[in-house]
């Protein structure tokens, strides 16, 4: 599957000590994975759930769901040790937490050579720096820390988020400029479907390509925030039928429901259908 395309709607946090979720896991209909051996790890159980979650992965049956190993930060007394576990692991990429600059990303490189590199985003400094980071040859994804950022930044909480938005925007602005991925991040209320949703659809408004989860009760109402719409399908399909007639006829523009259609407007809408094309292929496994 294209990576420009690859769903990544939904990201699950599951904790890799677990056998019982590792297996609950392979059943969701969740984009892409998280396997936790930070937070969600007790610490007694972080050496032993490198190896919990090395079988669970080795046995397979995750499907086309995106595999994602988050480890402890580097300068902890675990953090080196997973990352080499991790470089053996059947997964897709590694996942580093706090990140404030390229210069850990460079260490965890040489930890896991050939495995893509995410970046936990929930500094102050990685705020600062999120353009630096996204530009590392190895970073493929950032995903957003809102609950360690809003520690760091000492904000309260409001529903519109505003005390936030320009840390969410500055790593976005760092994703869209070099192609990175972005998931925001956790809604904490799991038992909250309508503020779920709103926060969802703010985040896809603003250009997150999904979100991250902390209990599958939240899949179905993120997946959906973060899918094209019907109507987007329908607009996207008329608008390349229109632009090619157009184009047929020796014009560079055309017009559907009474706006103009130009090439920029064709290259986001085959990225809509795309997507669509990506979800369905998902869904049918």
């Amino acid at each position: 599957m294209d990576a420009t395309t690859r769903p990544t709607r939904s990201v699950l946090y599951i904790p890799g000590s677990k056998e019982r979720a590792l297996d609950k896991a392979k059943t969701l209909p969740v984009d892409a994975i998280i396997f936790d051996l930070e937070d969600a790890v007790a610490i007694d159980e972080k050496v032993g759930a490198r190896d919990t979650l090395k079988a669970s992965l080795a046995a397979g049956g995750y499907g086309s769901r995106m595999k994602i190993v988050r480890i402890n930060g580097l300068d902890t007394q675990w953090g080196e040790d997973d990352a080499r576990a991790a470089a053996t692991m059947e997964c897709d990429a590694v996942l580093l937490p706090k990140v404030d600059g390229p210069e850990q990303l460079d260490a965890l490189a040489a930890l896991v050579p050939g495995k893509d590199i995410w970046a936990m985003m929930e500094t102050c400094k990685g705020m600062l720096h999120a353009e630096a980071i996204a530009a590392h040859p190895a970073l493929k994804g950032f995903v957003m820390g809102t609950n360690d950022l809003a520690k760091e930044l000492n904000t309260r909480f409001r529903a519109d988020r505003l005390p936030m938005i320009t840390s969410l925007q500055l790593c976005l602005l760092a994703a869209k400029a070099h192609g990175v991925t972005i998931v925001d991040g956790v809604y904490n209320a799991f038992k909250d479907d309508e503020g779920l949703k709103a926060e969802c659809e703010q985040g896809r408004d603003m250009g997150f390509d999904g979100k991250t989860l902390i209990h599958p009760a939240q899949v179905e109402v993120c997946n959906a925030a973060f899918a094209p719409s019907e109507a987007e399908i329908d607009l996207a399909q008329r608008q390349i039928a229109a632009f090619e007639a157009a184009e047929a006829e020796g014009q560079g523009v055309a017009v559907v429901d009474g706006k103009i259609v130009e090439n920029l407007h064709i290259v986001t809408a085959k990225k809509i259908l795309a997507q669509a094309e990506a979800i369905a292929a998902l869904s049918a496994e």
